[in-house]
């Protein structure tokens, strides 16, 4: 058994990673021990082949009830050929990210990344933070207590990945990067929801 597939599975079986093929594995992470829930969607929108000089990035807090008009003009805006289509993808499930964490606005970010942003193991400064990689390789994600620059998992494209951030867990279990791209010509597609105004409890 390899290194990494030994992690992997210690992972797992010390419950702080929640993984399932069913949108419902989502709620898991409102338990105060789970740190990170993983939906490995069958289904992902098909954006290979995009014309990156064309396409700019997105970053805008939007009201839930707007979520519907408001995703598919700004893709739109940003020149995404497939605008209907990744929009149907975007749409449900920033309705549901809403609905879990009980909040009525949210920051959506769909980010072109070129560079090794955010290469060091870190946990973000919110409740908790939805990941999603659309194009190219996805976040990477280890224990705290892990040997340093080991990642112990990968989201595959399609994977929504809630990850607890540092405003409900002051001392992070699960920690995550951009996995390292420089050099390689690979660009990333992510998708980045997080809470916005009208936040849930940390009793939750």
């Amino acid at each position: 058994m390899s290194a990494v597939r030994a992690l992997r599975e210690d992972a797992l079986r010390d419950g702080a990673v929640a993984i399932g093929d069913d949108l419902a594995v989502l709620q898991r992470i409102l338990d105060p021990d789970v740190h990170l829930a993983i939906w490995q969607r069958r289904e992902a929108p098909d954006l290979e082949g995009l014309d990156w000089d064309a396409i700019a990035d997105i970053d805008q807090d939007v009201p839930v009830g707007a979520l519907a008009s408001t995703i598919p003009e700004a893709l739109k805006s940003a020149g995404y050929p497939a605008a209907d289509a990744l929009s149907d993808a975007i749409v449900p499930l920033a309705s549901n990210f809403a609905a879990l964490m009980a909040c009525d606005a949210l920051r959506i970010r769909l980010d072109v990344i070129e560079t090794d942003a955010c290469r060091r193991f870190h946990a973000d400064q919110v409740t908790v933070r939805l990941l999603m990689p659309l194009v190219g390789p996805g976040t990477q994600w280890t224990h705290a207590n892990a040997a340093p620059q080991i990642p112990e998992g990968e989201l595959q494209v399609g994977n929504v990945g809630l990850f607890k951030g540092r405003v409900w867990a002051e001392e992070p279990v699960i920690l995550h990067r951009s996995p390292p791209i420089a050099g390689t010509d690979i660009t990333r597609l992510l998708l980045v929801i997080d809470p916005g105004s009208g936040l849930p409890s940390r009793s939750r």
